[in-house]
């Protein structure tokens, strides 16, 4: 009995996969990355920079700084805080921090598919290539 081979490589979908970096520079220097993303994604899903610190196994002191920081260099306020209360949410996105984070997001997801869109199609070519002359 004769066993079906594998498809060709061309033919289907490849493992290795092109990737980006993405993060925006203002005067040269980075001012917002993914990293700084994930804290804000992590501050409004969780109303806490305490939480978000934990979600992402950083320390308090590092998410606060990264805040501070990005919020300085764009000259934006990006997060709201309450100080004590009993509120559930107590620190929040601004809605510039929302819109910045959704843009973002946005982009770098076009940005993948621009890149998958262009990638698979010439790396099929050159395994076939390969195949066809081995």
């Amino acid at each position: 009995m004769r066993t079906k081979s594998p498809p060709r490589a061309s033919q289907r979908q490849l493992p290795i996969r092109p990737r980006v970096k993405l993060w925006f520079e203002l005067d040269g220097d980075r001012a917002f990355c993914p990293g700084v993303c994930r804290i804000l994604e992590e501050v409004e899903r969780t109303g806490s920079i305490k939480e978000a610190a934990v979600a992402i196994d950083r320390s308090y002191r590092f998410v606060w700084g990264k805040i501070k920081q990005v919020e300085k260099a764009l000259g934006l306020q990006l997060v709201e805080t309450r100080v004590g209360g009993s509120q559930e949410q107590r620190s929040a996105l601004t809605e510039t921090g929302r819109v910045l984070v959704r843009e973002f997001l946005e982009l770098r997801q076009r940005l993948f598919k621009i890149v998958d869109e262009e990638f698979a199609p010439r790396l099929r070519q050159a395994v076939a290539k390969a195949q066809d002359a081995g």
